[in-house]
């Protein structure tokens, strides 16, 4: 293995990863299956960037190509500067690859074995191996479990498993590739800390994720790209793509009740309101008695952020008793909607035979 100042002065000097027009085809019965067309990404190092799209869409063949598991029909891609289709060893040795739902090992074999078999295979001295071994055992909770058969564990020690392997040889180009599929959300939760762990406890590491789960996405990546039928179709820190969708500024306003000297009229002619509607709102308990009471609320739709202060002014003005003020921001499932033309759950309902 490279050592870590081998990686740190390769990890300043390059891109995490660069592709340059990466294409695949596939050869089918049918005839040929473009898989990817004409894929541009730079991630820089230290990032997580992640890859939103439905099955079928080319996420899990970028992966393949990236982590030297697949070759490309076209284009060239590197991992720290390194050619993912003629340094192919030398990427090996920076990088490790989860996929969610692979649960491949030896099921004879007990936790620790395995965990000692990659260990060799990674090219580890014995006592460096087992050292390492019994490290990531604690560090993912599992050492109670060490002597346990694979073929034994749950899906979520299974997984735990996958990603101690993963780690074994501190990567630094870790791909993750629906590392949350079938997981219960006490295990996702454990693995998304994780991944945060990994990356904070040495600044350059960087992630590539691909998953199905907006949330997920939103919460974990830096930026994050929408792939469908192959191609990216946008790219951007999670803001950046929402307010790619967001027309307006659209601020959620709970008070007692509309004064009857300020209507709805009213407050569409004020300047900067592009919309208002009336939503249905839920009795809200008081802070004193506990006791619901009723609440209206208002769905505002400014031009921009400061327009609020003139429709505050007026309601405080009328004798409204403003209860909460809070800005809805658009989702990341809003924005693959606007860009795909349907939801994701609706995408792999599609692409199920």
């Amino acid at each position: 293995m490279a050592s870590p100042s081998q990686h740190e002065q390769t990890a300043r000097s390059s891109a995490a990863v660069e592709a340059r027009g990466i294409g695949r085809v596939f050869q089918a019965k049918g005839g040929p299956v473009t898989a990817l067309q004409g894929v541009d990404l730079r991630i820089e190092p230290g990032e997580l960037f992640g890859v939103l799209g439905p099955n079928g869409a080319g996420k899990s063949t970028l992966i393949k190509i990236l982590s030297t598991l697949l070759l490309p029909t076209s284009g060239t891609a590197s991992i720290f500067g390194l050619d993912v289709a003629t340094e192919t060893e030398r990427v090996r040795r920076i990088m490790n690859i989860v996929a969610g739902g692979d649960f491949s090992g030896y099921g004879l074999l007990t936790v620790r074995e395995q965990l000692a078999m990659f260990a060799q295979f990674y090219g580890m001295p014995y006592r460096e191996g087992m050292r390492r071994v019994d490290g990531q055992l604690e560090a993912f909770g599992i050492a109670d479990i060490g002597d346990r058969k694979i073929s034994a564990l749950s899906t979520g020690q299974r997984q735990k498993l996958n990603f101690a392997r993963s780690f074994l040889n501190d990567p630094w180009m870790l791909f993750l590739d629906e590392p949350t599929i079938g997981l219960d959300v006490s295990a996702a939760r454990d693995v998304r800390s994780r991944i945060r762990a990994f990356q904070a406890d040495v600044p350059g590491r960087t992630v590539l994720l691909t998953t199905h789960y907006m949330a997920e996405a939103d919460e974990l990546c830096d930026r994050i790209a929408i792939v469908d039928h192959g191609r990216i179709l946008a790219q951007g820190t999670p803001a950046e793509l929402k307010r790619m969708v967001q027309r307006e500024a659209l601020f959620i306003v709970d008070l007692d009740e509309i004064p009857q000297s300020t209507p709805l009229e009213s407050l569409r002619r004020l300047p900067g309101v592009l919309s208002i509607a009336l939503r249905e709102a839920a009795d809200a308990g008081t802070e004193t008695s506990g006791v619901a009471s009723p609440m209206v609320r208002l769905a505002i739709g400014l031009r921009d952020d400061a327009s609020l202060a003139g429709v505050i002014t007026s309601l405080a003005g009328a004798g409204a008793h403003l209860r909460e003020i809070t800005k809805s921001e658009p989702t990341l499932e809003e924005v693959f909607v606007q860009l795909v033309g349907r939801g994701i759950a609706e995408s792999d309902e599609e692409s199920r035979p």
